[in-house]
């Protein structure tokens, strides 16, 4: 088929139908609004049937492209909100670490209280026990000491 060929059976198509069509296709949205991408453009001598359907298509590309473009933002601020996340978690483990040193601390703390606290009750017990057998060894004498008892 020929140039003027192909000229007389586009001619027989409704253009303008077509064109209806390919807007139809893409619900809330014409052609004129659709602005065509900048990385094709017409060849010289393509029939109107052709360009209309060319750019049908590289437009419904072009809207996938810009699809997957913000797919890509949308990781990228999921990972923003991760790294967030991450810095908050580290936050967190820190403060965990500092919250047990300090809990160390002090059972460390309470543990020589606890046995400086035995040691003071078993010399009071000693003290207490030594008392006692001055007392019964010496009954019906003074407790005190020699120099306590000495008068002055």
């Amino acid at each position: 088929m020929n140039r003027s060929e192909q000229d007389r059976a586009v001619g027989s198509l409704d253009l303008a139908r077509l064109e209806a069509d390919v807007i139809a296709a893409r619900p809330g949205s014409s052609l004129a609004s659709i602005a065509m991408p900048d990385y094709v453009e017409h060849q010289a001598g393509v029939p109107r049937v052709g360009a209309l359907s060319a750019e049908a298509v590289v437009r419904d590309y072009e809207a996938a492209a810009k699809e997957i473009e913000a797919m890509g933002a949308e990781l990228i601020s999921a990972a923003r909100k991760c790294e967030v996340m991450t810095a908050e978690v580290h936050n967190a483990i820190a403060y965990m670490r500092d919250t047990a040193a300090a809990y160390r601390e002090e059972a460390k703390t309470i543990f020589k209280r606890i046995e400086d606290c035995a040691l003071l009750t078993a010399d009071v017990r000693t003290a207490c026990e030594s008392i006692k057998r001055r007392i019964e060894s010496n009954s019906g004498h003074s407790v005190l000491p020699a120099e306590e008892t000495a008068p002055s």
